[in-house]
């Protein structure tokens, strides 16, 4: 993590990850045939309106194609890169494998240029390799967890994070969630052995308003600032409060202060061991 001298406001209090050190030095372009464009929606969706505010303008991102289902079994691959991914918080990691081709995977921590790593069920308990839950032993940080077996990673990809296996049984393998949450997992999908890279970026401190508008963020102001026909904490006179015992989103959902937004029905409840713990727990912190 780097700081700045104070010679303005934004650098005061504003903080960086230094990428040199970090990065692979050589990888100043991402491979070209496994990038595409990629449009911004400002928070838009397909009918043309806003579902998701607060978004919209920042610069251009290169989307880079990375590779979260991992059908090339048993070939072994060699890290060539780690690179920098606008669209993601972790760093990711160009491949090649054995017959010559590359791919991009999300990469965990200390893994370097130079590396192998494998896909398969027989392979050693090591960072980047990856294994059927059912072969990963009790204890181990693993990462891009698969809730359906085949269907791709879908769990423990945000930086810094990992899903530690607390238990085997017969047909499940019980994950405690970056969340806290405990949840079992069909122990035939598959994770990765490790833990997501760029674990400082939850450190980084903007610092000021023009450095989040290139990123794609756009100002926020409070419900109870607005008028009533604009939000449900809105109106009144002065400071008024919100008139509900519930905070509510613009659409008048319940959100926040540790409020359960979860189906009751929802279909994957029966395979939730323990709900996650609000607040201080959450997000690694102790």
């Amino acid at each position: 993590m780097k700081k700045y001298k104070p010679t303005s406001a934004g650098r005061r209090d504003g903080s960086v990850i230094e990428y040199k050190k970090k990065l692979t030095s050589t990888a100043s372009k991402p491979l070209k045939k496994l990038t595409k464009g990629k449009k911004s929606t400002g928070g838009r969706n397909s009918a043309g309106r806003i579902t998701t505010h607060y978004r919209g303008a920042g610069n251009k991102r290169t989307f880079r194609e990375i590779d979260f289902k991992f059908e090339k079994k048993d070939v072994p691959a060699k890290v060539e890169t780690i690179e920098y991914d606008p669209n993601r918080s972790g760093f990711i990691a160009l491949v090649c494998y054995a017959d010559g081709e590359r791919r991009y995977i999300l990469a965990p921590q200390k893994l370097e240029a130079g590396d192998e790593i494998i896909v398969s069920e027989k392979a050693k308990i090591k960072t980047g390799n990856r294994l059927p839950l059912a072969a990963i032993p009790v204890g181990t940080f693993v990462y891009n967890v698969e809730i359906n077996p085949g269907a791709g990673a879908k769990l423990g990809r945000s930086a810094g994070n990992a899903i530690e296996v607390v238990a085997q049984d017969s047909k499940h393998t019980t994950l405690k969630m970056p969340s806290t949450e405990i949840r079992k997992v069909q122990n035939t999908a598959w994770a990765s052995v490790g833990e997501v890279s760029n674990e400082e970026y939850r450190l980084v401190s903007i610092g000021k308003a023009g450095r989040a508008r290139h990123m794609g963020l756009r100002p926020k102001n409070r419900g109870s600032a607005r008028n009533a026909v604009d939000h449900p904490h809105g109106g009144g006179e002065g400071r008024s409060p919100r008139g509900h015992r519930r905070q509510r989103t613009k659409q008048g959902r319940p959100t926040g202060k540790g409020q359960k937004t979860r189906s009751p029905k929802k279909y994957s409840n029966k395979l939730i061991v323990s709900r996650r713990k609000p607040g201080r727990l959450m997000r690694g912190s102790k």
